[in-house]
């Protein structure tokens, strides 16, 4: 798996390879009411925890370092002036993924493909390996696994920060679980590393390659995320801390991300105690009570929706 720009005009996912992923994971789903995982699966156990907030930083801002992404989210987004709406359509869509019935999970997918297919274009400048005005657009298949890489690793590292860290072998379920979530991503599973030891080698040679590189233009979307510009969320001072500290040494730099390793290590001396104590109804995100409420047939109740809101910017899941 050649960590470098796309050679191939084809290897974009079209609406025919869309349906077959679909028709795929559909086939391995737990049920119709738990949808694609289910509550024994250690996908809920981990996306179920709100501790994920903590790697939001690391996985947008790594997103951000590939070309493509950058210029697409510049030309086709939103992202700078109503930040917030970007959070929420994120959770919003992979938390209907995980969390909802099996047919939210796939009217989420094809959701995603049909706002995927809109956004094409080309780089206003060279950056990385990516000549001035070379094309792109969001259903390439290695942009689609670079994107999805960053949201998987990141989690784990947010996951491990407050909680006993996983074991090989429950890693090794994790990323086998999120291998069939991302086809409903438009990523065939032979495109991704057959393993949790695997992907981690994707991820270094990814960002030691070409294929990434920090452009003027990136740099000042993740530094308006970072400071909350434009949102009544402002990051505190030790939640950049420890996202900078989180990211590779190469796109700290490139970033140029202000460093406080105190700072972040202090926050993950604390973190963990505080985390650990809070209430359920705070510690666990809505969606998966929502999905908690739909298996033992119970109303969704007040205090689950206002997280919702929270999460995912609406009371109940969406595409049903």
């Amino acid at each position: 798996m050649e960590p470098s720009p796309s050679r191939n005009p084809d290897a974009f996912v079209s609406a025919q390879d869309s349906t077959l992923l679909l028709e795929a994971v559909a086939r391995q789903a737990a049920g119709a009411e738990a949808g694609l995982f289910g509550p024994l699966s250690i996908t809920w156990r981990i996306n179920r925890e709100s501790a994920l907030f903590l790697g939001a930083g690391r996985a947008a801002l790594l997103q951000l370092a590939h070309p493509w992404v950058a210029a697409a989210l510049a030309e086709h987004s939103t992202v700078l002036d109503r930040p917030i709406a970007r959070f929420h359509n994120t959770f919003r869509i992979v938390f209907t993924m995980v969390f909802g019935t099996l047919a939210q999970a796939t009217n989420s997918a094809r959701h995603l493909y049909a706002l995927h297919a809109r956004i094409r274009g080309q780089l206003p400048q060279a950056v990385a390996a990516y000549a001035r005005g070379s094309h792109y657009r969001a259903n390439e298949v290695a942009a689609l696994r670079w994107v999805y890489a960053t949201l998987v690793e990141s989690a784990v590292i947010a996951y491990e920060a407050v909680l006993p860290p996983l074991t090989a072998a429950e890693r090794e379920q994790y990323y086998a679980e999120s291998r069939t979530l991302s086809g409903l991503f438009g990523i065939p599973p032979h495109a991704l590393p057959q393993s949790w030891d695997n992907f981690v080698a994707y991820n270094q040679a990814m960002h030691a390659s070409d294929a990434l590189g920090v452009s003027a233009g990136a740099r000042a979307i993740a530094h308006s995320l970072m400071t909350g510009a434009g949102s009544w969320l402002h990051p505190p001072h030790w939640y950049r801390a420890l996202t900078a500290a989180w990211m590779p040494p190469r796109f700290r730099e490139e970033f140029a991300l202000e460093e406080d390793p105190s700072s972040a290590r202090r926050a993950l001396r604390v973190l963990p105690h505080i985390y650990r104590r809070l209430p359920a109804a705070v510690r666990f995100s809505g969606p998966w009570q929502e999905a908690q409420a739909r298996l033992a047939l119970r109303p969704v109740g007040l205090l689950t929706q206002w997280s919702n809101r929270f999460w995912i910017g609406e009371s109940r899941l969406p595409f049903a």
